[in-house]
């Protein structure tokens, strides 16, 4: 049999043993970094660049070793993955009235070529609406609804800011016509009868808050592969949690100008304000938002996960896995956060935690869920585990929850876990049944 080689420079893997997903078909966070910029940021993206890309990465697949292949089929889905994104916005670009009779160079660009720019800028423009809304469902729907947009208005466009900047504008307003809609708050989570949810105060119900795939955050070509984790804006779900308290124009200028990093006059004409309005929106915004992050959290910046945090999530998924109750209390916090949303499930403190999944977990419990099998991913920068279920009489586990895990300072124990619903499992990568 062949040895396994990474699909990049082709040198032999090291044992891989218990790895799963991209990680564990290259031999560095160097070439991985290189395979994604290559599957997501191709140069010169254009409708025929994409469409040779397709057929180069189709003429790459060969049956063994199975990593290779698997790492090729991986990137030729993503290739025409995002043709298909490209034709879509074409298609429904194309069928927008116009009724444009402007004659500049922007107007003559065809849907295909408009769908092909604007697809540059996808990546980074979902993100910016991610921290925005804080829902990835709807991240997803403004994406579409900017270069709409764009579309619409791209007789306006005369080249005198870049097109980042005017797609974050239109995303951007994009976003504010949302919240406006909506005028949703947190709130804090209320005892549900019969349940023991701990001693500590309530945490706030944030019912539309998602987990963001890490494979789908962007990465700017000025950036090295060794410091992407340190460099790159955090989307920490507790920093996520604490954009949401904040009023839509607070967070917009917080963000175009302390996430972005756009200057004052740039978030200013973002905005259709003044830049004296722009600082006014900050000064409240930043400390309003130390109050609702964790003591000693005030900057956006993340930190890749540490090895002892790496250690701690496979002890965690095995114990899991093994139905060990005790194993998995030795891992938490004394007061750590659990929190389902948009269920009204919530727990303060590792004793409320553990009698909650004690039940679910003792094969002699009425209550018991079934056996465990767990996968490992990323979200938000953060460590993340898709767990399934298979229940009592049958064969097949199926997606039941994807834990994200923050861990306490010293990396050693989980402080907060916040479960969400499956249907996200397959923007992670992973299947919904195993």
């Amino acid at each position: 049999m062949a040895a396994e080689v990474c699909p990049v420079c082709g040198k032999p893997l090291a044992a891989r043993a218990g790895r799963t997903g991209r990680g564990s078909v290259y031999c560095s966070a160097a070439c991985r970094q290189k395979a994604y910029r290559e599957r997501h940021q191709p140069e010169a993206l254009t409708v025929q660049g994409l469409i040779d890309e397709v057929g180069r990465r189709a003429g790459q697949l060969v049956p063994q070793p199975p990593a290779a292949l698997y790492a090729h089929v991986t990137e030729l889905a993503s290739s025409v993955a995002q043709l298909k994104r490209v034709a879509r916005t074409a298609r429904d670009t194309a069928e927008e009235p116009s009724g444009s009779v402007t004659p500049a160079p922007v107007t003559e660009l065809g849907a295909t070529d408009f769908a092909a720019l604007t697809e540059q800028y996808r990546r980074e423009i979902q993100v910016h609406c991610y921290r925005m809304t804080g829902s990835y469902d709807e991240a997803e729907d403004l994406v579409q609804e900017t270069f709409l947009r764009a579309w619409r208005a791209r007789d306006g466009f005369q080249g005198r800011a870049s097109a980042r900047t005017w797609l974050y504008r239109i995303a951007t307003n994009a976003c504010l016509d949302l919240l406006r809609r909506t005028a949703r708050r947190p709130q804090r989570y209320e005892p549900v009868p019969g349940m023991h949810h701990g001693h500590g105060e309530p945490p706030a119900r944030i019912t539309w808050l998602q987990p963001y795939p890490d494979d789908e955050l962007p990465v700017a070509e000025s950036e090295l592969p060794e410091t992407v984790g340190e460099s790159r804006e955090t989307l920490e779900l507790v920093l996520l949690a604490a954009i949401q308290h904040l009023p839509a124009r607070q967070r917009a200028a917080l963000i175009l100008r302390d996430a972005l990093g756009l200057t004052a006059a740039e978030t200013a004409e973002a905005l259709e304000t003044s830049v004296a309005s722009v600082n006014s929106a900050l000064q409240r915004a930043r400390p309003a938002l130390r109050e609702h992050l964790p003591g000693g959290r005030a900057d956006w910046r993340a930190t890749e996960p540490t090895r002892s945090q790496q250690a701690v999530l496979e002890r965690y998924m095995a114990a899991v896995e093994r139905l060990d109750l005790d194993a998995m209390t030795s891992l938490l916090t004394e007061d750590v956060v659990l929190t389902m949303p948009p269920n009204p499930f919530w727990f303060t403190g590792r004793d409320a935690l553990v009698d909650f999944v004690r039940v679910s977990l003792d094969p002699a419990s009425p209550a018991f869920l079934g056996h465990w099998r767990s996968l490992p991913t990323r979200a938000n920068g953060q460590l993340a585990v898709g767990n399934y279920v298979r229940r009592p009489g049958t064969s097949v586990f199926r997606a039941q929850v994807l834990d994200v895990l923050r861990f306490e300072d010293d990396g050693d124990h989980i402080a907060e876990i916040t479960s969400f619903e499956p249907h996200l499992f397959p923007a992670f990568g992973l299947p919904l049944r195993l």
